[in-house]
């Protein structure tokens, strides 16, 4: 039986990613060191390595959808400008924008979400949980598990992959900085929807001009 401790401990030693932990442990029987070795040998481990190392070159990708209804722009950062054109960079450069379209994150990673924001959503679903009829004593671990799911809704390194739903978008870049052979960092992204935040107006044209001439 492989725990989530396990894994998280898998995780923590190898730089690893959170299924390929888990595959690793299921594969080796659940034994630690073999599990590790079994990463190194896939070069999955050396991931952990690169990640220390400075990314400050990279791209910055574009990306319209449904017709100019969505753009994306998304800086990806790699060590050298060589990486920055190498096709499969672009290729996960590209993914990463067409993720930010579709699931909508908030931010790049957990560590960026203000405090102030998590403890709102905290009391939100405190408040939720209790109305729901759940007794207090169960509250406290509900709501740390929901606001797991949270930062998995919110933070772009924790959703679902578009194209892997299996693995989360931190996998699939640990994986990219395993095979590509260097370390690369999502940096910052902007989205923009047609339309966000503006109220649709009541009035027609001719009644503007109406009201114009008065």
């Amino acid at each position: 039986m492989v725990s989530a401790q396990m894994v998280k401990e898998l995780r923590e030693r190898t730089g690893a990613g959170m299924m390929d932990c888990k595959k690793a442990l299921a594969e080796t029987g659940g034994d630690m060191e073999k599990a590790v070795e079994h990463l190194r040998e896939k070069g999955l481990a050396a991931a952990a390595k690169r990640a220390g190392r400075v990314a400050a070159e990279g791209l910055v990708e574009a990306y319209i959808h449904g017709n100019g209804r969505i753009g994306v722009l998304v800086e990806v950062n790699s060590e050298t400008d060589f990486v920055a054109k190498n096709e499969e960079f672009k290729v996960f450069v590209k993914d990463v924008a067409m993720q930010i379209a579709a699931a909508n994150p908030q931010y790049v990673s957990r560590e960026e979400v203000p405090a102030e924001i998590i403890e709102r959503e905290r009391e939100i679903l405190k408040v939720q949980a209790l109305n729901e009829g759940k007794p207090e004593k169960i509250v406290d671990k509900m709501v740390d598990g929901r606001i797991e799911k949270f930062f998995k809704e919110v933070c772009l390194l924790e959703q679902p992959f578009i194209k892997d739903p299996d693995k989360t978008v931190k996998d699939i870049l640990t994986e990219k900085i395993s095979t590509i052979g260097e370390n690369m960092n999502i940096r910052r992204f902007a989205r923009f929807e047609r339309g966000e935040g503006l109220e649709k107006r009541q009035d027609d044209f001719a009644d503007e001009v109406a009201n114009m001439v008065k």
